[in-house]
């Protein structure tokens, strides 16, 4: 079992997937965040909008 890790933490592979899960994880989270705030935004204007048209 000590190997294992021992083979896991000196691998130069292992570490890049890391790597790139972690940035993933990054982008991903600014990605839902701008959405969403794009999004409240957007339907604010829409309904902006809307109630001046009506």
């Amino acid at each position: 079992m000590a190997s294992l890790v021992y083979g896991l933490w000196s691998e130069e592979q292992g570490q890049d997937i890391s790597e790139y899960a972690i940035m993933l994880a990054v982008i991903l989270v600014v990605v839902v965040g701008t959405l969403r705030l794009i999004g409240s935004n957007a339907n604010n204007a829409f309904s902006s909008v809307a109630s001046t048209l009506q």
